[in-house]
């Protein structure tokens, strides 16, 4: 309750106040003659009301009257009822934000995607926020108002995390959660935590482990709510969890270890790729963005039961099985980790030793879910890490996946317009064309195919 010296309602900065500060109701009594005048009077509604404040007719101070200990008991029950999450469901409830001034429709392409590793990390997204402004907020990201705005939207909806679209600096994800005093994560750190969730062989753990203490290195700054608010839950798990406090020499000290040791691991990997090269079996590599159905494909060829999920990065661990061919001909398959537009560096540059096996395949089936909408984009972005692995003059097979979820005419005109093969990964009985195609690139090496993937010349 406060004084207004005009007769004046309540203001901007009083109804922040009452959301920031979550008050049971705010008052403001005006001044006529030296006393009381009017008061005005407004409070919080339950998330899902038409409006998010309340603001009661404003009446005589003399004149008012409320029983407030009813009055508040009767609204907290009301808010209670609202809530549509369980209380005690430990999982994290976030707001998605995206700050850029790049055009409104990739962010919201972006942000579709961010939902989707949201989802696979077991995060409950109540809402998202795309700003486009004119400049960027060099603390912020975006300005104070808009920021006061997304803490009382995430206060109404009881939201515990807030996800940025975009890579933020250490100082930026401090100075937004001290002031929003929730805990912020960007796209790289969400990835990390998938990964560190998805990991289970000694190479997966220890790169992850090592992407996760790259990308803490530099956060390791000082101590107090706003480090500790990074830990535990998401962005905070995984092989590599450690207090953040720890000094930033124990962590270069384990960073050199992990190194080491996927020095070591590498060298293991080399060698068994030099085992199957001399034995001379040709080897395929499935690639592709993440949740294309790489390993749902590598099932259905070769009868094996490689774990599968409808989520981004279900599968971390790289699979091979032996694929037979007529004549007594045979392959060695491979799955091989998801990629994903702006994949973190520090995981690049962990999951290199891993993608190393890619240079090792005669073949690389590049696979597409041709039923998203962003198919092309997942296309270029695959072809850009490709590029940065060195490994774009490799041969490649673009396979169409999804099928079944188009009509036939259109993903046969798709698959003619790309120079692709089109199947489905749950229907083998699409399988032919592809396994025709492997056979021709991978046991007939002399041949020259055209863009469109069809026989063209011999080569002399």
């Amino acid at each position: 309750m406060h004084i207004h010296l005009k007769e004046e309602p309540l203001n901007r900065d009083d109804l922040t106040d009452l959301a920031l500060l979550r008050l049971d109701l705010i008052a403001a009594i005006s001044v006529k003659d030296g006393l009381p005048g009017n008061i005005y009077v407004a409070h919080l509604m339950p998330s899902g009301s038409e409006k998010e404040i309340e603001v009661l007719p404003s009446k005589n101070f003399y004149a008012f009257k409320l029983d407030f200990n009813p009055f508040i008991q009767s609204l907290e029950e009301e808010m209670e009822r609202a809530i549509i999450f369980d209380q005690r469901d430990g999982k994290e409830r976030a707001i998605l934000v995206s700050v850029s001034t790049r055009p409104r429709y990739e962010q919201e392409d972006s942000v579709e995607e961010l939902k989707e590793l949201a989802r696979s990390s077991d995060v409950i997204v109540l809402d998202a926020v795309i700003q486009r402004p004119k400049e960027i907020n060099p603390k912020y990201l975006m300005g104070e108002g808009k920021l006061k705005e997304l803490i009382m939207n995430a206060m109404n909806k009881g939201v515990t995390l807030l996800i940025f679209d975009q890579d933020l600096s250490p100082s930026q994800a401090k100075a937004i959660a001290e002031f929003t005093e929730l805990k912020v994560i960007d796209r790289t750190q969400l990835i990390l935590d998938i990964f560190a969730r998805r990991a289970h062989s000694k190479d997966g753990k220890v790169q992850v482990e090592l992407a996760q203490l790259n990308y803490r290195l530099p956060r390791l700054t000082g101590k107090g709510t706003a480090m500790s608010r990074l830990m535990g839950g998401i962005g905070g798990r995984g092989p590599g969890e450690m207090k953040l406090e720890v000094d930033r020499r124990r962590v270069r000290d384990r960073i050199n270890l992990l190194e080491r040791e996927l020095k070591s691991l590498s060298e293991a990997r080399r060698q068994r790729r030099h085992k199957r090269v001399q034995r001379g079996i040709p080897i395929i590599s499935i690639i592709g963005y993440t949740n294309a159905g790489k390993s749902t494909l590598l099932n259905a060829l070769t009868k094996s039961s490689v774990f599968i999920e409808d989520k981004m990065f279900a599968t971390l661990d790289t699979s091979s099985r032996r694929l037979r061919f007529p004549r007594e001909r045979e392959v060695i398959i491979t799955d091989t980790v998801g990629f994903i537009r702006n994949l973190p560096k520090d995981l690049i540059a962990a999951f290199r030793a891993t993608l190393e096996e890619l240079e090792d395949a005669d073949l690389l089936l590049h696979l597409v879910d041709v039923s998203n909408p962003r198919f092309e984009q997942h296309i270029e972005s695959v072809d850009k890490i490709l590029e940065e692995l060195h490994l774009s003059e490799k041969w490649k097979l673009l396979v169409f996946n999804k099928i079944d979820r188009l009509g036939n005419e259109e993903a046969q005109n798709l698959a003619l317009r790309y120079g692709a093969v089109a199947i489905s990964a749950l229907d083998s009985s699409t399988f032919q064309p592809l396994l025709n195609a492997i056979e021709e690139r991978v046991f007939l090496p002399r041949r020259v195919f055209d863009s469109n993937g069809k026989l063209a010349e011999m080569i002399r």
